[in-house]
C-alpha cells in the first residue's frame, strides 16, 4: 500500500496534470462554513503550480440526488482556492464537467494555471460502472493524474480509479498526492507495523457499521476500547440491563465472537462500566437534557444510555496514557450535545495530553476533536471518514490500488 508514485517523483512542467481533490465541504447558503479540506489539498497543488504544471483540478459536492443545481456547485469552492493561492483559479461552470468549455479552457492554459472542473456528479455517470465515456473525457484534458482526494479513494469512481487507466494508456503517469501520502503513512503504518502499546477505540451509533473493523483491528492491536451506541449491544451481549439503550439484537451473538475472540488473542476489550443515561434523546439534538450516571448493567427500563459515565471515561483515559500508538473512530456519545459529550472530551483530552501517535479516523471523530478544540493536539485527523473505515478494516481502496507502483 505504500509504494506509490507521489508528486515529488513526476516531473510536470509544461504539462497537463488532472488532480481528484476532497472538496466536499460545507455549505450554508452558498458560503463555505469549514474550509479543512481545501486547506488540505493546498500543498499537492502548490507543488505541481510551482513546478510549472497545467494545474485542472476536480471534486465532487455533496449527492447529487436530483441532478445539477447551483446549491452544489464548486464555484465558491473556486472563490476560497484564489484566495487561499493568491492566484485566479478559473471555473468551468458547464454542468457536463468535461464539455467543450472544459477543453477551451484547458487548451488556454499556461505553466502554473490553475482550472476548477465542475462538481463532477453533475455529469450523473461519476458513480456508475458506466462511467468509461466520463473516465475517457477526464483522461483527454490531462497527461499525467494525481489522486489526492483520500475521503473518495473507497470508491471506484470514474474520477477516483475509471481515469488512470486511460491515463497509463496513453502513457502517463498516475501518482498520490501529498494529503493521500500522508493517510497512507499514518493509517497504515498504524495498522500494519504500530510501536506498542497500540490501543484501538471505537464509538459511534451502530456495531453493524464496524462489523470488520472490531475484528481486524482486534488482531492488530493490544487494547480495543468500544464505546457510544455500539457499545450496549455488547453489554446487552454480556447478558446487562440496558434499558432502552440503542442496540442491534442480530449482532448479539457476533458481539459474544469478538469477546471470545479477544481472549482467545489476549487482548483487551474494554467495554463502558457506567452510562450517563437520559429519558429520551435530546430534540433538538443540542438541547437541554436532565440526565444521570448509573451501572452499565442498572440501566431502568424507560431510560437510555447517551454517554459513557465517568469511571469509563477514567478508565478509557487511563488505558490510552501508557499507549504508544493510538487509532480513535467514533465518538462515545451524542457529543454535539453539551450534556453528553463529556466522554468524548475526556477522550480526546487524554489523547491530547499523551506522548502517542494519535490518530482520528475521520468522520464524527475528527468533527468531534475540532469542535472541542483538540484538533491540533493529534498526530493526524483522517479527511476520510469511509475511507479510514475500509483502511482500519483491512480493505484495498480503489483510488490507492490505482496508483503507480515505485
Amino acid at each position: 500500500m505504500l509504494n506509490k508514485k507521489s508528486v515529488d517523483d513526476l516531473n510536470v512542467k509544461g504539462k497537463r496534470v488532472l488532480v481528484r481533490c476532497d472538496f466536499n465541504v460545507p455549505l450554508k447558503e452558498g458560503k463555505i462554513t469549514d474550509e479543512t479540506r481545501i486547506v488540505a489539498a493546498l500543498p499537492t497543488i502548490q507543488k505541481l503550480v510551482g513546478d510549472g504544471a497545467k494545474v485542472i483540478l476536480c471534486s465532487h459536492l455533496g449527492k447529487v440526488k436530483n441532478g445539477p443545481n447551483e446549491g452544489e456547485s464548486l464555484a465558491p469552492v473556486a472563490e476560497r482556492l484564489t484566495q487561499k493561492l493568491g492566484k485566479e483559479v478559473v471555473f468551468v461552470s458547464d454542468y457536463n464537467v468535461t464539455g467543450q468549455a472544459a477543453t477551451k479552457a484547458v487548451e488556454a492554459m499556461k505553466e502554473g494555471d490553475v482550472v476548477l472542473l465542475q462538481n463532477t456528479r453533475f455529469r450523473g455517470k461519476e458513480e456508475t460502472k458506466n462511467g468509461e465515456e466520463f473516465s475517457k473525457e477526464l483522461a483527454d484534458l490531462a497527461d499525467d493524474y494525481v489522486c489526492d482526494a483520500f475521503g473518495s479513494s473507497h470508491r471506484a469512481h470514474a474520477s477516483v480509479e475509471g481515469v488512470t487507466k486511460f491515463i497509463t494508456a496513453k502513457g502517463g503517469t498516475n501518482a498520490v498526492g501529498y494529503l493521500m501520502q500522508k493517510e497512507i503513512e499514518f493509517l497504515g503504518n498504524a495498522v500494519e507495523n504500530p510501536v506498542r502499546p497500540f490501543v484501538a477505540i471505537l464509538g459511534g451509533a451502530k456495531v453493524a457499521d464496524k462489523l470488520n473493523v472490531i475484528s481486524n483491528l482486534l488482531e492488530k492491536c493490544d487494547t480495543l476500547i468500544i464505546g457510544g451506541g455500539m457499545a450496549f449491544t455488547f453489554l446487552k451481549a454480556q447478558g446487562k440491563e440496558i434499558g432502552n439503550s440503542l442496540v442491534d439484537d442480530t449482532k448479539l451473538d457476533y458481539c459474544k465472537e469478538m469477546m471470545d475472540k479477544a481472549e482467545k488473542l489476549g487482548k483487551k476489550l474494554l467495554l463502558p462500566v457506567d452510562s450517563t443515561i437520559a429519558a429520551a434523546f435530546p430534540n433538538p439534538i443540542d438541547g437541554p437534557i436532565d440526565v444521570q450516571v448509573v451501572s452499565a448493567d442498572a440501566i431502568p427500563a424507560d431510560m437510555q444510555g447517551l454517554d459513557i459515565g465517568e469511571k469509563t471515561a477514567e478508565l478509557y483515559a487511563d488505558a490510552v496514557k501508557t499507549a504508544r500508538t493510538v487509532v480513535w473512530n467514533g465518538p462515545m456519545g451524542v457529543f454535539e450535545n453539551p450534556v453528553l459529550a463529556k466522554g468524548t472530551i475526556a477522550v480526546a483530552k487524554a489523547l491530547a495530553e499523551t506522548e502517542a501517535t494519535t490518530i482520528i479516523g475521520g468522520g464524527d471523530s475528527a468533527a468531534a476533536v475540532n469542535q472541542l478544540g483538540f484538533a491540533d493536539k493529534m498526530s493526524h485527523i483522517s479527511t476520510g471518514g469511509g475511507a479510514s473505515l475500509e483502511f482500519l478494516e483491512g480493505k484495498e481502496l480503489p483510488g490507492v490500488a490505482a496508483a503507480d507502483d515505485k
